[in-house]
């Protein structure tokens, strides 16, 4: 028996399991890193494997009795039933990741699982500490590998549709360690050997990421991807040798950030460093400071600023938080008789802050509305600077995630919304609110808000997801219909026009059948045999009403007209049209039949009835039927056929280049982008870029909330980019152009 079919070569793993996978539309560059990538992880999954039999038996031999002994044991065997279904599960995983890159998906609503009091200690518990391992092996290697990464994530958000950050990177840490844990879902072991095998994980897969992301970079950069970005070459990182179990409980909650800890305080030395070398300058002047002044502690700070907190003014125009707290302290040093300051390290911290506020209140993809509420979140966002200096260089800091998550629901959020009924308006207020109201000195509120936020602003997603994929599935309905009416009127023009016919058959074909036409262009197509047999009763039914004079016109005639008229009946049946006016066609030309059998009956005898020449002025008498001659009508105008409401009288559009440079930019845009359209002097229009109908060449415009709001031809956009019109808005994350711009302005005033 033949068993070489059940190989599954690893570049085809993707497209077998599931053969409607759109992996074959990414791009070519980044098949080509997911195969590279996947070759290295699987040598890694095997590496792992290799070695868990030595591992877990190091422990078992250990245990401190027969029944944890015995569970090892068990815990060897069922991985070892179990690798190859693991390793092919999470290879699944990552095709099926990358295979998403360029497609739509609708949200899916997370699953609520009920918490109790009987399993509360298991949440507490088993899960927290799975969690916190994972949270820690991720801070682990970002601490590493977090410029190669994030330099990764950028050439791939050059090359496909869908956003990406970091953590939705299907090579980032993130995702991997969820393809490990679903891969590993039908191991039936508990927390600690579980721990155990993340501990492996870790150590021979994780561990060599640095040098994928190299790999993967290289690869992008030889394909011309973004090569002017340079990162650092990759450092190996040296294996323990100490067995992988031996440490196997997880860390305490908080400590996940431990690795990365002393990366993150050299980050913030540096902006210190770097504010020190400008101070003095007419960058930042420099503090003028009595001798016998006294620094205040950076917890007599936190005081100072919750004060300023629960007196911060509804708006921001008019608020200089560096002049209010100046104020305070002179009030201070009055009471105290001592001049008070602030220390150097939390003044630079206040300046740093300050800026980056700057940078947010100027910044134009935030709508001004919304402005007014971020700009009331500074002095919050000021004390945990004043906490955790890693608040500037830990991009999973939950305050920095909040600001920026509020940013980024906020970006198609109008101007001209109601303020007073929009559900994200009231959310975003509903935060500052909290934030000023009760954030003291404990950060942990930012979490519980940065989660509340998160599930807000995914069931607005799903929702707008949902809403926007039914608009782009109507509009390529649209688009197929628009393209089925064009090939129904070029075949009804090329058959009628110039032609001089019975008027009932122009309106048969122009009104009833133009409608079995169109429903056979959708459903089979123009190379179907239905779409020919629909034309060939066309061209018959012209056929059976144009004059002849030959008796074989008549014998075909009389052979001709039964099945034609079967066809036409069957064909408006299929087609739905209204009975009434088809039994009225039908009568109509049922009498042009019978007056065409007439003609060619008369034909036959009027030889025998002419008169002679003699008496050239007579004239056979004219049969009866000759008296009611039908209506006829030439088809002298194009025949256009329009859908219910539809106007078929474009404006003229301007012709441009190829090159052109507005064309250029609308080329450029991407499914996804979000732009803003000054539609006059006063109101802007926000909405995003949700499809590009290729066959009609509409793109699609719609609102945060998926509904569509605009639609423009290609020339028409370049028409707005000429005209200024049209701005695209910068949908990268808030908080880190804010902080890569002030340390670029810095830099910039440092070498002047």
């Amino acid at each position: 028996m033949r068993t070489d079919a059940k190989v599954v070569h690893l570049n085809k793993a993707a497209p077998e399991r599931k053969p409607s996978s759109p992996a074959g539309r990414l791009p070519v560059a980044l098949i080509s890193v997911r195969d590279k990538a996947a070759q290295q992880l699987r040598q890694a999954l095997q590496s792992l494997f290799d070695n868990a039999d030595d591992s877990l038996f190091e422990i078992a031999d250990r245990a401190t009795s027969n029944a944890e002994q015995n569970a090892f044991f068990e815990a060897m065997r069922d991985l070892r039933m179990k690798r190859r279904n693991i390793e092919r599960g999470f290879l699944h995983q990552l095709f099926e990741s990358f295979a998403t890159l360029n497609q739509y998906e609708i949200g899916k609503p997370p699953a609520l699982d009920s918490v109790s009091a009987d399993n509360l200690s298991l949440v507490q518990n088993d899960e927290l500490e799975e969690s916190v391992a994972i949270d820690t092996m991720v801070a682990k290697v970002m601490s590493r590998a977090a410029q190669p990464l994030g330099h990764l994530t950028t050439r791939m958000n050059a090359l496909i549709s869908k956003k990406l950050d970091d953590k939705s990177n299907p090579l980032g840490p993130h995702a991997l360690c969820d393809c490990f844990i679903e891969a590993c879902s039908s191991l039936g072991v508990g927390i600690k050997v579980k721990l155990i095998i993340f501990k492996l994980f870790e150590k021979y897969v994780l561990a060599d990421l640095d040098q994928l992301y190299a790999e993967a970079n290289q690869t992008l950069v030889a394909a011309g991807i973004l090569p002017e970005l340079q990162s650092a070459p990759p450092r190996r990182q040296q294996r323990p040798g100490m067995p992988a179990g031996s440490h196997a409980s997880a860390a305490p909650l908080g400590q996940a950030a431990h690795a990365d800890e002393g990366l993150q305080e050299a980050a913030f030395s540096a902006l210190h460093n770097l504010l020190s070398e400008l101070r003095g300058s007419s960058a930042l002047p420099a503090r003028s400071i009595p001798n016998d002044a006294i620094p205040i502690s950076s917890h007599d700070l936190l005081r100072l600023l919750s004060h300023m907190q629960t007196r911060a003014p509804q708006t921001v125009d008019d608020f200089d938080l560096q002049e209010q707290l100046g104020s305070l302290l002179n009030r201070v040093s009055a009471k105290s008789g001592r001049s008070r300051v602030v220390g150097e390290i939390d003044d630079d911290v206040i300046n740093l802050v300050s800026m980056l506020f700057e940078f947010i209140l100027d910044d134009r993809s935030l709508p001004d509305s919304l402005k007014a509420l971020i700009g009331r979140l500074q002095i919050p966002l000021l004390k945990v600077a004043v906490l955790d200096k890693t608040f500037f260089s830990r991009g999973s800091h939950p305050a920095r995630r909040l600001l920026n998550e509020i940013a980024t629901a906020a970006m198609g959020w109008g101007d001209q919304d109601e303020t007073q009924r929009d559900s994200l308006y009231q959310k975003i207020e509903q935060i500052v609110a909290r934030l000023l109201n009760d954030f003291v000195d404990d950060p942990t509120i930012f979490s519980e808000l940065l989660a509340d936020f998160l599930a807000f602003v995914g069931d607005e997603r799903r929702r707008s997801e949902l809403l926007e994929q039914r608009t782009r599935d109507a509009e390529e309905g649209r688009a197929k219909a628009e393209i089925a009416r064009q090939e129904v009127e070029h075949a009804l023009n090329q058959r009628l026009l110039g032609k001089t016919l019975p008027e009932v058959v122009v309106r048969l074909l122009q009104e009833a059948w133009s409608k079995v036409l169109l429903l056979t262009c959708l459903k089979h197509g123009t190379h179907s045999p239905e779409w020919q047999a629909a034309l060939d009763t066309m061209d018959d039914l012209v056929w059976s009403v144009t004059p002849h004079e030959d008796e074989a016109s008549r014998a075909r005639l009389l052979e001709l007209v039964p099945s034609l008229l079967k066809a036409l009946r069957e064909g408006l049946v299929s087609a739905a049209f209204d009975p009434f006016s088809t039994g009225d066609f039908f009568t109509q030309l049922e009498a042009l039949h019978v007056q065409t059998l007439q003609r060619f009956q008369q034909a036959e005898s009027t030889p025998e009835k002419v008169q002679p020449a003699a008496n050239p002025e007579a004239r056979p008498e004219a049969p009866a039927a000759a008296e009611a001659a039908p209506a006829m009508v030439e088809v002298v105008e194009q025949i256009v056929l329009l859908a219910p409401g539809e106007s078929r009288n474009p404006e003229p559009e301007i012709s441009l280049p190829d090159n052109d440079e507005a064309l250029v930019q609308v080329d450029n845009l991407r499914v996804g982008s979000w732009v803003e359209f000054q539609e006059d002097e006063e109101h802007k229009l926000r909405c995003k870029l949700a499809a590009v109908i290729k066959p009609t060449g509409k793109y699609i415009f719609v609102n945060r909330t998926g509904m569509k709001v605009l639609e423009k031809t290609r020339m028409g956009l370049a028409t707005e980019f000429q005209r200024g019109a049209i701005r695209l808005l910068n949908d990268t994350l808030l908080f880190d152009r804010a902080l890569e711009s002030v340390i670029g302005n810095l830099r910039k005033l440092k070498n002047t």
